[in-house]
């Protein structure tokens, strides 16, 4: 039989209701003149009997069983390992709610594609960074090798100088890899975080005092906000947020604006949580930057223009190391104004 549509479908039904309509008034006034009205409603109701049947029929196969093959097709694709079979409740499901399904499905399907896209797009921008980090000092540690084997090293005047050089340069690419492997470990959580209730202003107290010498040659001052005399109790890593505390003032001393400026930390009660905030007067992050800055490598235009230290991979550990913790992380930053970072974290209470 050539493959079934709904114009056709409809055609046959017609055709055959009008048939057996038309030949049930002839039989009847051949049969039963004049007419017979309790034998009409019998024949009503064998007429109606028989059209039901008939379009059930071939609504069941042509067209339900068809779409039934469809949509066991896509629930087999949709479904997880482990759930339940539940095909055998298609029976019981509408047209609409079956269509409803299937674009629901679609749906999700759209945006698994574009989110593999962009996550293409992002393996390819972070293969290119890597290219590009760790490019600059390969080259240096081969010129600088070369140069030695070539004569270099008998020349008192650079031998030292170089092999100084060479191994800034290997430290550096330690540096990377270190932090990549930082970044791993807390995406795939093995690293265990050790939960303990600690004074947050004197974990930035000692981190203001581990960074004032870097500080001063920038000509930045690193100071409170607001007068601590009491400490805020909060409820996570120390170690891990001493990281992301020691991050977020070195990123603040690199990128200022050059000039003398002040770095400063605030501390708010949000009844569940504490909301830490460092501000600077540096050069600010534009608008349409701010989206992107905890991506690794990532660099605004303000600092691609400035001599370049550090890994690129500061920020993105930082906001890997808040996620870790359930809290969130914030920019807020006017070019030509200033940066203010904020993240908050679970209170605590005296040990």
């Amino acid at each position: 039989m050539k493959e079934a549509n709904p114009s056709r479908l409809a055609l046959y039904n017609a055709l055959l209701v009008v048939v057996i309509f038309t030949i049930s008034w002839i039989l009847v006034g051949q049969l039963f003149p004049p007419v017979n009205v309790p034998a009409m409603l019998v024949l009503t109701l064998l007429l109606f009997a028989l059209v039901f049947v008939s379009f059930r029929f071939t609504l069941k196969r042509f067209i339900y069983q068809k779409i039934k093959l469809i949509y066991k097709t896509i629930y087999n694709l949709k479904r997880k390992k482990g759930d339940k079979d539940e095909r055998g409740d298609f029976d019981s499901k509408t047209i609409d709610t079956v269509n409803r399904e299937v674009q629901e499905w679609g749906e999700s399907r759209k945006l698994e594609i574009e989110q593999l896209k962009k996550n293409e797009l992002y393996r390819r921008e972070f293969l290119g960074n890597i290219y590009h980090e760790l490019k600059t000092p390969i080259f240096n540690i081969q010129g600088y090798v070369l140069t030695l084997l070539d004569g270099g090293l008998e020349d008192a005047a650079i031998n030292r100088d170089y092999l100084l050089r060479t191994g800034k340069n290997i430290n550096r690419m330690i540096a990377i890899v270190e932090d990549l492997e930082t970044i791993s470990n807390l995406e795939t959580s093995q690293i265990a975080l050790n939960f303990a209730n600690f004074d947050i202003v004197e974990l930035v107290e000692e981190v203001f005092e581990f960074l004032e010498i870097k500080a001063r040659k920038r000509k930045r001052e690193l100071v409170f906000e607001k007068t601590n005399d009491k400490p805020i109790y909060v409820y996570a890593d120390k170690k891990w947020i001493r990281q992301v505390l020691v991050n977020l003032v070195e990123n603040t001393i690199k990128y200022g604006a050059g000039k003398e400026g002040v770095t400063s930390v605030s501390f708010f009660d949000l009844d569940q949580n504490i909301l830490v905030e460092m501000t600077d007067d540096g050069p600010g992050i534009a608008a349409e930057e701010i989206p992107r800055i905890f991506e690794r490598f990532y660099r605004t235009q303000s600092a691609r223009s400035r001599e370049k230290s550090g890994t690129g991979l500061g920020l993105a550990i930082v906001k890997h190391i808040i996620d870790a913790h359930d809290q969130t992380i914030n920019v807020r930053s006017r070019l030509g104004v200033g940066t203010t970072f904020a993240f908050t974290l679970k209170k605590g209470g005296r040990n």
